[in-house]
This record gives structure tokens, C-alpha cells and sequence, in this order.
């Protein structure tokens, strides 16, 4: 993956054809296959990898988007970030390119975090939010885009990604071993029940299940091992407007309807509150 390449560009070998399997290559503003089949660059220099007739599962809104921006750009998150790539460094012991993939990346802030401490690396942001993709394209010069839904098939070859990267997103476990580079590696971030508990009953946000780690486990034990795992908690002091935007940028916001958020604000936050982040960063490997 030569420095002077575009992301998207030197990441082309390494997607799939959606139609064929075929790889794919830079085509002036596309991704062509050797059979022919093309696939535009947006204009906002995202790609969209769908399978034909196959319909996607609508990603973030607009809002969410712009919540989740304001929120980890005050950098609340940032002791995750940094666990994350403590993680991902204790795995990839060696200098050479790699390709890091983001499933259901967001706006790019996790994907953006790794790159800055692997500079001979490139990442591939993949979501089901066009308008996501477009802020995670802003996030760092080395991330190409890809439109597509982690549900299904993924949209690369087999055994091309150093890295998968998911942080509180859907996740295919068979899909990502597949990807998977031998000497890959999976990290996964998921919240404990204690994540934001200080705001789940008084703001009427969605509970995480006690029995979210071993789901998680179970779901990629056929193609995956566990390795290792680090319990991440730390204090976050939120204003009113911080916590309104971390209410918006997740799944709760799906649920509950703004003004209420904002009257529940008003009555039980006027002035800054702490609230407590409990995250499981996990590595997993292919079995």
C-alpha cells in the first residue's frame, strides 16, 4: 500500500465485487472489476458496495450524526480511544502496511484515533450511513469510505484485513474471520450495564443486557477465540448540552422523542453532571 496512493485507491485490491467476488481497482472515480462492473465514487468520496436487489438497512440520521460529531469532538471518549489502541498494539507487533477495517465506523473517530499511531497504515470505514461516512472521511487523510451494511456479506477479499475494529455496532462473526488475515485480529467494544447509568433511568434510556458479553462470545466462538479483555471505566463531567448530544448519537435515540429528552433535562440536569463510562474492550483472533 504505497504512501502516495489515495486511500481508496491503494484499499482497492482488497474490496470485493459485490455482483463476482471479483477484486477491484481505482477507475477514475470508480471501482471497476475485471468483468466490468463499476461502481461510482460519490461525490463526497464515498463508495457504495451493495449487492444487486439487496436493500440496506437505513443507518444514523443526519441528527445522530451531528450529535455523535459534537460529542466525541469535545473528546469525552477519548480515554476509550485510547484503550482501543492499546489494544490494537499489543496485537500488531510489526511495522509493515496494514489495512484496518471499522465496522459500522460512524463518523470516523475510533478509526481516526488508530491511524494516528500507525502511520504506515490505512483504514476502511464501512456503514450503513451515507452521512456518517462523510464526516469519517474528514476524520483522517489515510480513511477510505464504504457504504454497504455489516449485516451481510462484507465487501472484501478473504484474508485481506490486518485488522477489524468494532466499537457499539452490529457485528457478522463468520463474515469477519473470513476477512481476516491469518495473524488478524478482531476488537470489539461493547458497553457493560453500568455504561451511563447515572442517565439511563432519568432520561429513559435503553438498558444494556446483563448477558451482553456473553452473547457477544457466543455469537463469534465458531469462527473466532477470545484473547483478552480490559475493563475501561472513567468520569465524564457533562453539561447539559453534552448529555443531550450523547442521548441523540446513540440507539436510544431511535426510542425517545427529543423535547422529552429536553424537558427530562431540565428537570434533572440544570447544571453539570458526572457521568460514569464502563466499556469491555476485547481481542479476539481466528480460531
Amino acid at each position: 500500500m504505497p504512501s502516495s496512493d489515495s486511500p481508496l485507491a491503494a484499499l482497492a485490491p482488497r474490496l470485493r465485487c459485490p455482483h463476482c467476488g471479483a477484486p477491484l481497482a481505482d477507475a477514475d472515480r470508480a471501482l471497476q472489476c475485471d468483468r466490468g462492473h463499476s461502481f461510482d465514487v460519490a461525490r463526497q468520496g464515498h463508495v457504495a458496495l451493495l449487492p444487486p436487489g439487496r436493500r440496506i438497512a437505513r443507518g444514523d440520521s443526519n441528527e445522530m450524526v451531528a450529535a455523535r460529531e459534537t460529542f466525541l469532538g469535545s473528546g469525552h471518549y477519548s480515554p476509550l480511544a485510547a484503550a482501543i489502541t492499546a489494544a490494537a498494539h499489543a496485537v500488531l507487533r510489526t511495522d509493515r502496511a496494514r489495512c484496518l477495517v471499522d465496522l459500522g465506523a460512524g463518523t470516523g473517530y475510533f478509526l481516526a484515533a488508530l491511524l494516528q499511531e500507525l502511520p504506515d497504515s490505512f483504514g476502511l470505514a464501512l456503514d450503513s450511513s451515507r452521512s456518517a461516512l462523510r464526516q469519517a472521511l474528514r476524520a483522517h487523510p489515510r480513511i477510505a469510505a464504504i457504504y454497504c451494511d455489516v449485516w451481510q456479506g462484507l465487501p472484501l477479499q478473504d484474508e485481506t484485513a490486518d485488522m477489524a475494529v468494532n466499537v457499539f455496532a452490529p457485528r457478522n462473526g463468520p463474515e469477519i474471520a473470513r476477512i481476516l488475515s491469518p495473524r488478524g485480529a478482531l476488537i470489539v467494544a461493547t458497553p457493560t450495564p453500568e455504561h451511563l447509568h447515572q442517565l439511563v433511568s432519568a432520561l429513559g434510556m435503553l438498558r444494556i443486557d446483563a448477558n451482553k458479553q456473553a452473547r457477544l462470545r457466543a455469537a463469534l466462538a465458531p469462527s473466532l477465540a477470545f484473547v483478552s479483555r480490559r475493563h475501561v471505566e472513567f468520569d465524564m463531567t457533562l453539561g447539559p448540552r453534552a448529555v443531550q448530544a450523547l442521548v441523540a448519537m446513540g440507539p436510544s435515540a431511535h426510542h425517545l422523542d427529543a423535547d422529552d429528552v429536553r424537558r427530562r433535562l431540565a428537570h434533572a440536569f440544570d447544571a453539570d453532571v458526572c457521568v460514569s463510562a464502563s466499556v469491555m474492550v476485547e481481542t479476539f483472533r481466528r480460531v
